[in-house]
C-alpha cells in the first residue's frame, strides 16, 4: 500500500488540499501496523490504540473516517485532538501540527520514556529528535524516519517500513540521547 501511496500526486506545499491529509491519515494507520509497540505502550491488553493530534487539526474529519472502526495489534483505534503535551504523553501516535513548530523542542523533551511515534511535517522534524517527518517531494508525500528517535521511543520499525523511507539520525551536537 505505501508504493501505491507514495505514487499518489498532491497539491503543491502551499495549499494543502484534503487529499493531502487524507493520504497523511492513511500512512499514519499504515505507520502503526509495521512498527512493534512494546506491552508497556498500552495500560492493560484492553486499551485502545490513541493516534493524537497536537495543535491544529489539518486533517478534519479525513483522519476520524478513514480509521472508524480500525484496529492495531488487537487494540481498537481512537483519535483524539490534544491542547497540552502531558495529555499526549499516553498516545500511541502523536501527530505533531505544524503549529506547534516553536513548541517542539520542548513537546519532544516532555515525550522522553514513552512509546510514542513522534510524527510531523515541520522542516528538520526528524533530524530534531521526531520520529517521522512527511515531506513533499515533486508534488507526491514522502517520509523521513530518524531510528535513533524510534530507538529512544523503545519502537521497532519494520525493515520494509524503513526501504520505503529515507532514514536519518539525530544532528550531531543537538543533545539527544
Amino acid at each position: 500500500i505505501f508504493t501505491l501511496a507514495l505514487q499518489v500526486p498532491v497539491a503543491r506545499p502551499q495549499s494543502a488540499t484534503p487529499g493531502e491529509y487524507q493520504l497523511k491519515a492513511a500512512f499514519l494507520f499504515n505507520f502503526a501496523k509495521f512498527i512493534e509497540w512494546p506491552p508497556s505502550s498500552f495500560a492493560n491488553p484492553q486499551s485502545t490504540f490513541e493516534i493524537c493530534i497536537l495543535g491544529n487539526d489539518p486533517f478534519g474529519t479525513a483522519m476520524d473516517d478513514l480509521l472508524r472502526g480500525k484496529v492495531v495489534a488487537e487494540h481498537p483505534v481512537v483519535v483524539t485532538r490534544r491542547k497540552g503535551i502531558e495529555d499526549a504523553r499516553h498516545c500511541q501516535i502523536l501527530f505533531i501540527s505544524s503549529s506547534e513548530q516553536k513548541r517542539l523542542p520542548a513537546i519532544l523533551e516532555a515525550l522522553k520514556g514513552t512509546n510514542t511515534l513522534a510524527i510531523g511535517e515541520t522542516d528538520g522534524f526528524a533530524a530534531s529528535g521526531g520520529v517521522i517527518q512527511f515531506t513533499l517531494e515533486e508534488q507526491h508525500v514522502r517520509f523521513i524516519i530518524n531510528t535513533d528517535a524510534a530507538g529512544r521511543a523503545g519502537l521497532q520499525i519494520s525493515s520494509k517500513l524503513l526501504a520505503l523511507a529515507k532514514v536519518v539520525r539525530d544532528i550531531p551536537g543537538s543533545g539527544k540521547s
